[in-house]
């Protein structure tokens, strides 16, 4: 879980990183938000790309120039990412949809709004090869996603951006691969054998979920941004180096609130303290996505 310095050719990271989002996702979100209160079109940022960038910038390596059609960095590391910022949502009410920006249903005019947090990482796993390269053949799956820290608070003028590693060909996040390995023996060909000529959908993986936490990702990077609606502070809370042992990082903590009852007792009773107590934390609820 170490990686190999002769791929970290990018330096100046921190500084780098910043001016990237301020340039690449932060100001042209900021004038987005401006034209949609004319066109009333979503200011929605895409994330794929810019997540590319930012995960370059991240762990030091450069781009394999391919286009998102081959390795995402030189080093094989394969990049996902995904954003919950400024999604489309929905009245409860008239059931008519709602731009993030609007504090009351256009059509009814109701404030019983429904603020829509469920974007999620996609895996398409379409064949054998695509199986082994994803949980075999590349070390890391490197995960980018910008959220709202304050969502249950109703506060849009928050942006966290966040990334994650997990090195699938390691015993600590094992899980990943078994995770795709069922989707695709149980749910991809499954619907193949029902209905060749559909494609099935992708694997979801969900952040902030059981499966999630269950693959034991590794933090390795966060920001705060305030003010991000309109003069855009950014605010690096946490960053690992590129060339930094990953297997030294604690695994992020899986909630409680994740857990049923009986899955709760069975850990309890089976667990020693010491490890009980340092592996698993309890938060409230509605503070994950």
């Amino acid at each position: 879980m170490k990686p190999e310095a002769k791929y970290i050719t990018i330096s100046d990271n921190k500084n780098r990183i910043e001016q990237l989002l301020m340039e690449l996702v932060l100001e042209p979100r900021i004038k987005a938000l401006v034209w949609s209160q004319i066109t009333r079109q979503t200011p929605n940022m895409k994330i794929g790309y810019p997540g590319q960038h930012l995960a370059s910038l991240i762990t030091g390596v450069e781009g394999s120039r391919t286009g998102a059609r081959g390795d995402d960095l030189v080093d094989g590391t394969e990049v996902k990412s995904c954003s919950r910022v400024d999604q489309l949502d929905s009245c409860k009410d008239c059931k008519q949809k709602v731009l993030r920006i609007e504090t009351a249903c256009p059509h009814c005019g109701s404030t019983n709004l429904k603020r829509m947090d469920d974007s999620k990482w996609l895996f398409s796993v379409k064949s054998e090869e695509e199986l082994k390269l994803l949980t075999k053949d590349l070390d890391r799956v490197f995960l980018t996603i910008a959220d709202y820290p304050n969502f249950a608070d109703d506060d849009f003028d928050t942006i966290r951006f966040q990334a994650f590693e997990m090195w699938n060909n390691t015993e600590r996040h094992k899980h990943f691969t078994s995770l795709m390995t069922n989707y695709y023996n149980k749910i991809f060909l499954e619907h193949i054998s029902r209905n060749a000529n559909k494609t099935p959908a992708p694997k979801n993986f969900w952040p902030y979920s059981y499966q999630f936490y269950l693959c034991n990702p590794v933090k390795v990077f966060e920001c705060i941004v305030s003010n991000a609606n309109t003069t855009p502070q950014i605010n690096i809370t946490h960053y690992v180096e590129p060339d930094f042992d990953r297997s030294l990082l604690v695994p992020e903590l899986m909630p409680t609130n994740l857990l049923s009852q009986e899955e709760i007792n069975l850990i309890i009773e089976n667990v020693p303290e010491y490890i009980l107590s340092s592996q698993i934390v309890s938060v409230p609820k509605n503070s994950y996505g």
